[in-house]
């Protein structure tokens, strides 16, 4: 990896899918993100991109397209999505770092990120990449991790947090976990080249006792009727937002998905390690996943 790469922030090796999800109580944070990509996602589309895919906890929401691109810094999440979703030609299971998308340009034509942002050190470098490879019109769903909720505005006012949620910089609240304005994340999009269609709130009731007294089906039902007031303010700690790719003019080669990410050079697809023709980097295939990490220099 390079001078001029962010650092990354790397799950290898993590339990986070079992951990976090499955035994750390987040039945109603998946439920309520469910909803959100249900009416957001384009009802069909030949192939998405799912950038910090993990362990391919959202993954089999996208039916409705042909194949999916499943990309995460760890190999480890995307060896536990494999066993998850199987090995099948609609999946492709890569290894890469958002900042060097290994990717032709205009190749997708939906993609996501959730619960991805908010690793990001530099955002505005990871929706260009983003942007660059997805097609003309294409439909990007981000989501990402809002600084100006409503718990945060109560401890700002109640002198609980030093932090002020109505600035629009980024907070760094642990090492490579930030907290982004809405204002500055849509200013991010703007200038990376999508236009902004949709915003949803998501997560309302994400409280403890709450989660513990209300049932879950009514709590969902009830963040499902809130969702939409995301149109006009976003004091969730959760936002998702559909936005759309304003103009890629040409669409990618049918001969091509992957390129070199150290030169750009396009590469031929094949079940097997795949060599730059140009720089002769290698790039490994092994267990069903393309690595295009760049090495540290």
């Amino acid at each position: 990896m390079n001078d001029r790469t962010p650092p990354v922030c790397n799950y290898e090796g993590s339990d986070y899918q079992q951990r976090f999800w499955e035994e750390g109580g987040r039945a109603y944070e998946d439920a309520v993100e469910r909803i959100a990509l249900k009416r957001l996602l384009p009802k069909n589309g030949a192939f998405m991109l799912e950038l910090g895919a993990g362990a391919g906890r959202n993954t089999t929401r996208y039916q409705h397209f042909e194949r999916v691109a499943l990309v995460d810094y760890s190999r480890t999440q995307l060896l536990q999505a494999r066993e998850r979703l199987g090995d099948v030609g609609r999946y492709v299971y890569v290894a890469a770092d958002i900042y060097h998308l290994p990717f032709v340009d205009r190749l997708f034509d939906a993609a996501t990120m959730i619960r991805t942002l908010h690793h990001m050190a530099d955002p505005l470098l990871a929706l260009s990449q983003t942007q660059r490879v997805m097609r003309s019109d294409g439909i990007f769903i981000l989501e990402f991790a809002n600084k100006r909720n409503l718990k945060a505005i109560l401890r700002y006012i109640l002198g609980k947090q030093a932090w002020n949620p109505f600035s629009q910089e980024p907070v760094e609240f642990a090492h490579l976990n930030f907290d982004f304005h809405p204002k500055a994340v849509y200013n991010y999009l703007k200038v990376s080249g999508f236009a902004v269609e949709q915003q949803l709130t998501v997560s309302h009731f994400r409280v403890g006792f709450l989660k513990r007294l209300i049932p879950l089906r009514l709590l969902v039902s009830l963040d499902a009727l809130l969702q939409r007031t995301g149109r006009w303010l976003q004091l969730s700690p959760s936002v998702f937002v559909r936005s759309c790719v304003c103009a890629n003019d040409e669409f990618a080669s049918g001969a091509f998905i992957f390129q070199c990410p150290v030169c750009g050079t396009p590469l031929e697809t094949s079940a097997s390690d795949l060599i730059c023709n140009h720089c002769h980097t290698v790039w490994p295939f092994q267990d069903g996943i393309y690595d295009f990490r760049m090495k540290m220099e």
